[in-house]
């Protein structure tokens, strides 16, 4: 399944990473690379616990894309 990162700057000048298909998954960052690695790592690690908890995951394989 390929993942899409959002990202947006704020006003402030963080960036704003979301993955929209994995509630929460929501990060900033002080560079567009920190919050995509930001936002990567979180969706990894609410996949790893919805499988942890024996939770249906209906892909084999994750990517991503920046958007």
């Amino acid at each position: 399944m390929d993942f899409r990162v959002e990202l947006e700057r704020e006003e402030d000048g963080r960036w704003i990473a979301e993955v929209s298909e994995l509630p929460g998954v929501l990060v900033y960052g002080e560079t567009v690379e920190q919050a995509q690695a930001k936002a990567q790592a979180l969706a990894l690690r609410v996949l790893a616990d919805r499988l942890d908890h024996g939770e249906a995951v209906p892909f084999e394989s994750v990517s991503f894309s920046a958007a």
